[in-house]
């Protein structure tokens, strides 16, 4: 264990002190290429900074197994020795874990001569941006490999140190980034009635998109709505001319996603009916929602053993591991980071976490690799 340790120290560390954001994981793809043929293997160039590494043991199925690789325009406040050498960005989502685990099960399975399946290694780039799933799905990877089954892990720090976190069916929530913009017409404010006020039409838009999920969806279905961001207006004195705003949507149910669009549609219509303005509108799906499959559920289970956490509810958070149970049955599971000096939530500049929960990741990974057994 201490000569594990040692090593997931050297890779993670490393891994931490260079992030790269979405598709531009140069130096990380190098680095990862690098410490994979040091352990005797091929890996593959999947997409521009993606790397695959295949396992085959002459079965039927594959059973792969997924980390992203980037990292978020955060300036790190940590104060490690080993922080960011990259102005402006930081491993501030633990993808420099998610990465040492797979490098970690990599080391694990490289003298192992059989297993019940062919295994998969997938370093995906791009989770933080658009297309990052997707591009890996495009490559038809899980296709030529008979990929029947796809397990991924998050350092998570809601959950206590020392514990695996997971539910079945609905664990994270469909995500959507919505964006709008009022075209009105400028007036001074004395005649304001010769102009057409986007500040007025933006703040109805707001108001009345926060009833439909109180008034149009079930109580139910948890969902949520949130603008984050709004700009209208240049001076004190005059009617705005164009004003806008952005927001994220969220929930567990792609139906209920697609209805609220729908609502907001119809209330930017009504608006441009009586106030004749215009309204730009975009709220793009971002992620699907994550629903992971009872039987590799079930599997992961049994395996964790007693520091196991069935979670009695899913998060709305958002997370692009959703895209690859859209093809293939997976699971995605949470790796507890939180404790006494350790509090920092995800997404901020001072997350860390005790770099011993990444042996017991890796120690699961292996059990996985070696026990689970994959359905049709």
């Amino acid at each position: 264990m201490e000569q594990l340790l040692d090593q997931i120290r050297t890779w993670r560390r490393h891994l931490h002190a260079i992030p790269e954001i979405g598709f531009q994981e140069y130096k990380t793809s190098k680095y990862l290429y690098e410490e994979l043929k040091k352990m005797g293997y091929q890996p593959l160039k999947i997409t521009e900074t993606g790397i695959a590494v295949y396992l085959d043991f002459h079965k039927e199925k594959t059973l792969a197994f997924r980390s992203d690789i980037d990292a978020l325009e955060i300036e790190e406040q940590t104060g490690v020795s080993f922080k960011s050498t990259h102005q402006g960005k930081m491993h501030a989502c633990g993808h420099d874990g998610h990465m040492t685990a797979l490098l970690g099960l990599a080391y694990k399975l490289k003298d192992v001569q059989d297993l019940p399946h062919n295994v998969l290694l997938i370093f995906q780039p791009g989770e933080e941006v658009v297309n990052g799933a997707p591009s890996i799905i495009n490559t038809g990877i899980f296709e030529k490999y008979h990929v029947k089954g796809i397990y991924g892990l998050h350092m998570f720090p809601d959950v206590d140190e020392g514990k695996i976190a997971c539910r079945k069916g609905p664990l994270m929530a469909e995500s959507g980034e919505l964006d709008v913009t009022v075209h009105g017409k400028s007036a001074h404010a004395g005649k304001y009635h010769e102009g057409i006020d986007s500040i007025v039409i933006a703040s109805f838009l707001i108001s009345n998109y926060q009833s439909i999920i109180s008034r149009m969806i079930s109580p139910m279905q948890p969902c949520v709505l949130n603008i984050g961001e709004i700009h209208g207006g240049t001076v004190r004195n005059i009617v705005a001319s164009q004003t806008s705003f952005h927001g994220t949507l969220r929930t567990y149910s792609e139906e209920v996603f697609s209805r609220i669009v729908e609502a907001m549609k119809g209330f930017n219509q009504g608006m441009e009916q009586a106030y004749h303005c215009q309204i730009d509108f975009a709220c793009q799906p971002f992620n699907p929602p994550v629903l992971n499959d009872a039987h590799l559920y079930e599997e992961l289970k049994k395996n964790v053993g007693a520091n196991f956490e069935e979670l009695e509810e899913p998060v709305m958070l958002a997370e692009d591991f959703a895209h690859y149970q859209k093809v293939i049955p997976g699971v995605f599971f949470y790796v507890g980071t939180r404790c006494k000096e350790y509090t920092s939530g995800l997404h901020t500049p001072t997350f860390n976490f005790h770099e011993e929960v990444l042996v017991q990741a890796v120690e699961l990974y292996e059990k996985l690799a070696r026990n689970v057994q994959l359905g049709d």
